[in-house]
């Protein structure tokens, strides 16, 4: 059994959901792993951020979004409302959450109220998951030949670098 570990790096923009299409970069691991029959999972560990598994669609709006990618943000636009004030309109985050915030010295998340302002992000990638597993036989990934692996990134309150993280585990 051989497990097999690669990150890959990822810009977001700020203002509306970032999605990437991560088929190349898993598709490249699964080659560089040389595992024949096992397991892949694509994770990332930022809070407001999904990994899921869908169609790929050839239609892209102006931002490159994919047709697919732009219902889904109409649909999760009706369910979960973008966060546009503190408290409004939702309770999180709380002033114990935003003293623990403004305390934090990484480069990666300022200590400036406004960028916690993201608890829309925190939902929404709840609902959609951190996380998609595929079966890899015989060296391929198991995606079927329209499926696709992508990654959105929710918080929409700035650009941040952003990492999903790729693991195989198998058999060579």
């Amino acid at each position: 059994m051989t497990v097999f570990f690669k990150d890959v790096a990822l810009k977001t923009v700020a203002g509306r959901p970032s999605y990437h299409r991560l088929n190349e970069e898993v598709n490249v691991a699964v080659r560089e792993s040389q595992i024949r029959n096992g397991i892949c999972l694509v994770q990332t560990a930022h809070t407001t951020c999904s990994v899921f598994f869908d169609e790929y669609m050839h239609d892209k709006n102006y931002y490159g979004d994919e047709f697919l990618q732009v219902d889904i943000n109409h649909v999760l636009d009706k369910l979960v409302p973008r966060q546009t004030s503190e408290n409004s309109p939702y309770l999180s985050p709380g002033p114990e959450h935003i003293a623990y915030g403004m305390k934090k010295t990484d480069p990666n998340y300022p200590a400036e109220e406004w960028t916690m302002l993201n608890t829309d992000g925190h939902i929404r990638s709840d609902l959609l998951g951190n996380s998609v597993s595929l079966g890899v036989k015989n060296g391929s990934l198991m995606s079927g030949s329209v499926g696709s692996i992508y990654f959105v990134d929710f918080d929409q309150t700035r650009e941040r670098n952003r990492k999903v993280s790729i693991i195989i585990e198998g058999e060579k």
